[in-house]
């Protein structure tokens, strides 16, 4: 009998040495790839014009001169790739600040248990969440685009609006298990009024997982930005952008692969990347893994 616990704690030990190197490995690469997105997108030269149009260039193949190739204008493939990392970074990191913002104070807000008069805040918000989360997300965001207009700011409120609600419900029973704890029960009874509480005792919990939200958050930001922009109905169409590079050359992709192939590729290095980031986080921050680890 002590011979097989000493096995199963050995094996569970090598376990979870393996699974904590697993994890850190994923934390690394993430890490590194989205480090690498964000120096090129803000520090690689652009040997071309990515709006100037060359007719005697058109569907070139990658070359010395044009790294990526030309698309169906002569557009250089490789400096609109990365304008376009530069505009799908600005973008998804713009809707992961809103959506954290507004989905953290809305689900605080809901699970505090707040009441105006006899209306209870909690139901309010809800209903609303319950309403938007009926709808999937990138429909909605689609429909809220066509109503506004194709433009960047409008792409990142209907996205923001369209991932939002997941955040609440989220804050929201996160902030019902914490307020129930000792600590919290306890600065309730010297007197701690509610916003001492919610920003001392609170706020502070849902850090870990409000970070490991908004990098899932930041890679669909990028997913639904190239879907939206894709159809036609995102970032307007002379703005290079991953989707619209992907939409516009679509008709070639028989006949001039590369059109397609490099600004797919940017958009699925920088999603694996994100979710890497976000699992390790996930993995390092949350203090059950930890010990299950």
């Amino acid at each position: 009998m002590n011979l097989e616990l000493v096995e199963n704690d050995n094996d569970h030990t090598e376990k979870s040495t393996q699974k904590r190197y697993t994890n850190k490995i994923g934390l690394i690469l993430g890490t590194t790839v989205i480090s690498g997105m964000i120096l090129a997108a803000f520090l690689l030269p652009l040997p071309h014009d990515p709006f100037r149009p060359d007719p005697w260039t058109t569907l070139s193949g990658p070359s010395g001169t044009h790294w990526f190739g030309t698309d169906g204008v002569g557009r250089s493939v490789y400096s609109r790739s990365v304008h376009g990392t530069k505009l799908s970074l600005r973008i998804a990191a713009m809707v992961v600040v809103i959506t954290i913002v507004a989905g953290a104070t809305f689900g605080t807000l809901a699970g505090m248990g707040i009441r105006i008069g006899f209306i209870r805040v909690d139901d309010v918000i809800m209903r609303v969440m319950d309403g938007l989360m009926a709808i999937p997300g990138f429909l909605l965001a689609l429909s809220l685009v066509a109503l506004l207009g194709a433009s960047v700011q409008n792409v990142v409120i209907a996205i923001s609006i369209a991932d939002t609600p997941g955040v609440v419900r989220i804050v929201r029973s996160s902030v019902l298990s914490i307020k129930e704890l000792q600590f919290v029960e306890a600065a309730r009874a010297i007197g701690a009024n509610p916003i001492r509480v919610v920003t001392r005792h609170v706020m502070p919990q849902m850090v870990g997982p409000l970070i490991v939200q908004a990098t899932y958050i930041f890679a669909l930001a990028i997913l639904n930005e190239a879907g939206l922009s894709f159809l036609g109905a995102g970032v307007p169409p002379h703005i290079p952008s991953w989707g619209n590079m992907m939409g516009e050359n679509r008709l070639y992709m028989q006949v001039a692969v590369w059109t397609v192939f490099f600004p797919g590729l940017c958009v699925a290095i920088t999603v694996l990347g994100v979710n890497l980031l976000g699992d390790g986080l996930r993995d390092n921050l949350d203090p059950r893994l930890r010990r299950l680890g």
